[in-house]
């Protein structure tokens, strides 16, 4: 196996074992060098008591995580399951300053207050997510099942420069694990027991090994299912559930010393109808008619239709590594499939109002090209090229409406009226980009990157099956992106950085409307400090403060017809705050983490926004207002995150319990602060037995144990503000085989 350096670091020399990286790190002087891995059965020699060295690849290449200047958190594997972490949307319960939300199927992540709130293919969230350095452009299918992971990555602040698309707010980066040479894998379930006699399952496989002297072979596969929880109480069903599978396998070749290459696969499936909505505090305009059922409290819906949330998602992607003396030229090929159906009662209640019925389909590529130093010279760079295309349709986009609420507003149903789009959108898009950093002396350290970006966006548009007479339209938008960092080394263990940087989003165009003229772009300049350090052996703290300019927020919401979506620029916001992350290891059997963030988050100027007041009679009076002062959506402005992971020896088999607690603060859904969410707190727990013979582990675990009612997410429109609650307490046992 060949060798690669992979950071700068002048400790003394040790073996430090990155539990589930598969390799051992031999570490002498300033070169890390990668070396076989010990058969499972070798013992190793027990470290003293101190904190584990994670290396992230936040900058495009493997590096310290607190030696480079970004705020990053990781989340190991072992963690995102004793927390209870399925999917990308609840790292909200263990990344700082990192909000997961949705509306009906479009995931909305939200970091540090910055977050799209686009419901239309095409328009990507600002918040970027990469599986293994392939960016994920889809809302709609990025639930993202986090299926045998190595370790999740969360960047906050606009990553503008080597990851650039759309990572105005930050980005989330998946690493899962290459195949290895040697044979091994697990197999895991999980079985849970929710309110109403329903029951959760999770079924998980990986295995891995060589084909032959340079070709590996991995195969991950997951299936879950939530059984029905929601009492529909107008007819008797249940609704809430939800099926997931998921398939992906890599192929490892070593061709040679100096060539490497891996090809994956991936195929997702989900049927759900998990999108069983009800009226927040009764609000909606069938509240007045006769024969309507509204629940009595959380959990329960009554619904004129059957939700549904439906995706499939097959991707491939090729990457490629080839070494030469002084750099590496990297490559990444993707593509991407999606096909996917939604339907939602716009009225949340058993009364035929409003129903919103939808397929859709995107497909996407990309090809990246990247070339970077090697070495332990002062000067370390990266240069690349980047394009991508994405051809996404909606419909027909079915809207099925009665008239609007109001006085003198004949019975339900009668007229109806059906109105349809079938919209249709097109990127093609080109960026270039580079980052250096110089050691100008041996403890300062200065980075200076950029970015140029053109993209064509094409879009048109057809109402109840007839083209609009502007036909296709387009657009092109150009820009460029920087970010300067300088860090100085305190000590060996502690340093401090600050950095300044852009985003950049460009225009998109409203696919659920009839408009032929796209919003301006989004841009964010960000000022950041920090200081890392390891004071103690056992003592990890990190902390950040930051100040972000925002201009041209675009923002989505519904329109005063119920029929179609304002999409529009909010003029500007300022975000400020700071974070703070510990990790303490107060004995070599305890650890804890614990973050801290605070987020003030405000629009400065926002003369227009979609208003939504709630009406005597139910539904809301859509109107515009001015909502500067206001806070962000979905923006809390304190949360915290705590930790608990206790393991002791006990008969030669190790026992073990994890508690990890989440506090949010108030979180608003809308621009005039309206509707909200109250504080909350979330309390994840599992309790484990891993045998003497460290093969076999039992558990038993919880999510919510304290019954939490907390939104998933709160809509408005002018039939209803409906809410559509996380899952309630489920309390269930695991098993794991390792081999």
């Amino acid at each position: 196996m060949g060798k690669y350096k992979v950071f700068m670091m002048s400790t003394a020399s040790f073996y430090n074992i990155f539990l589930g990286s598969g390799v051992v790190y031999a570490q002498d002087g300033a070169e890390r060098t990668v070396v076989e891995t010990p058969p499972a059965t070798q013992e190793t020699e027990e470290s003293p008591r101190g904190l584990e060295e994670i290396v992230v690849t936040a900058t495009r290449r493997e590096e310290r995580l607190q030696d480079i200047p970004v705020t990053v958190t990781a989340i190991t594997n072992k963690t995102l399951n004793a927390a209870g972490i399925v999917d990308a949307r609840s790292l909200t319960q263990v990344i700082p300053g990192f909000t997961g939300n949705r509306t009906a199927s479009v995931i909305q992540p939200v970091i540090r207050g910055i977050g799209s709130g686009g419901v239309s293919v095409g328009d990507e969230p600002n918040v970027a997510t990469y599986i293994d350095g392939v960016y994920q452009p889809d809302a709609f299918s990025n639930s993202l099942e986090l299926v045998e992971v190595e370790r999740v990555e969360v960047l906050r602040g606009p990553q503008g420069t080597v990851f650039g698309r759309n990572a105005t707010g930050g980005l989330i980066n998946v690493i899962t694990p290459d195949p290895s040479f040697v044979t091994e894998g697990r197999i895991s379930a999980r079985v849970g027991r929710l309110r109403n006699d329903a029951n959760e399952y999770d079924l998980r496989a990986y295995v891995t090994t060589g084909l032959t002297d340079n070709i590996a072979v991995d195969f991950a596969g997951m299936y879950r299912q939530t059984e029905q929880y929601i009492p529909e109480i107008s007819t008797g069903r249940k609704f809430g559930g939800i099926k997931v599978f998921d398939l992906r396998s890599k192929i490892l070749l070593e061709a040679s010393d100096t060539a490497r290459f891996i090809l994956t696969a991936n195929y997702t499936r989900q049927r759900s109808n998990v999108n069983a909505t009800q009226p927040l505090d009764d609000n909606t305009a069938a509240r007045g008619f006769e024969g309507v059922i509204l629940p009595d409290g959380p959990w329960e819906t009554s619904l004129s239709l059957t939700p549904r949330i439906d995706y499939e998602r097959f991707s491939a992607s090729l990457r490629t590594r080839f070494e030469f003396e002084h750099f590496d030229i990297e490559t990444t090929t993707a593509f991407m499939h999606n096909t996917g159906r939604q339907d939602a009662d716009a009225d949340s209640t058993n009364i035929d109002l409003g129903q919103i019925l939808f397929p859709l389909e995107v497909q996407a590529e990309s090809q990246e090209i990247r070339a970077l130093s090697t070495g332990d010279g002062p000067f370390q760079w990266i240069v690349g090229f980047y394009a991508f295309h994405l051809d996404a349709s909606m419909g027909p986009i079915e809207l099925i409406n009665s008239p609007p609420p109001g006085p003198g507003s004949p019975a339900p149903g009668t007229p109806i009226v059906r109105f349809t789009l079938s919209p249709e959108t097109e990127t093609l898009s080109f960026a270039g980009f580079t980052e250096g950093t110089l050691r100008v002396t041996d403890r300062l350290f200065l980075t200076l990157g950029g970015r140029y970006t053109t993209e064509k966006k094409e879009f048109q548009q057809a109402v109840n099956g007839n083209p609009l007479p502007y036909g296709r339209v387009d657009e092109r938008f150009n820009k460029a992106t920087y970010r300067t960092a300088l860090r100085y080394e305190l000590t060996d263990s502690a340093n401090i950085y600050g950095s300044f940087g852009t985003g950049y989003k460009s225009g998109v165009y409203n696919v659920v409307s009839t408009s032929s003229t796209p919003v301006n772009p989004e841009v964010i300049e960000a000022a950041e400090i920090g200081f890392k350090a390891d004071p103690l052996p056992w003592l990890r703290t990190n902390l950040s403060l930051f100040h972000y300019w925002y201009s041209d927020l675009q923002v989505q919401a519904r329109s005063e017809d119920g029929n179609s979506y304002v999409l529009q620029n909010a003029a500007d916001a300022k975000i400020y705050g700071g974070e703070i992350e510990a990790t303490i290891l107060p004995t070599d059997e305890f650890t804890i983490r614990a973050a801290v963030t605070y987020n003030h988050g405000e629009y400065v100027e926002f003369p227009a926004a979609q208003d939504f007041i709630p009406l005597p009679v139910g539904g809301n009076l859509v109107t515009s207002n001015d909502a500067a002062g206001k806070s962000l959506i979905r923006a809390p402005e304190f949360t915290a995150n705590l930790g608990l992971d206790w393991a002791t020896m006990v008969q030669d088999g190790e026992f073990g319990a994890t508690v990890n607690f989440f506090f949010s603060d108030r979180v608003y859904y809308d621009f005039l602060n309206r509707f909200s969410q109250d504080p909350y707190a979330l309390v994840n727990g599992e309790i484990s037995w891993t045998m003497p013979n460290d093969r076999v582990r039992f558990t038993l675990w919880g999510t919510n144990l304290s019954n939490a009612k907390v939104a998933q997410q709160i809509r408005q429109g002018v039939f209803a503000t409906d809410i559509l609650y996380e899952k309630p307490r489920t309390i269930g046992i695991g098993a794991e085989l390792s081999f």
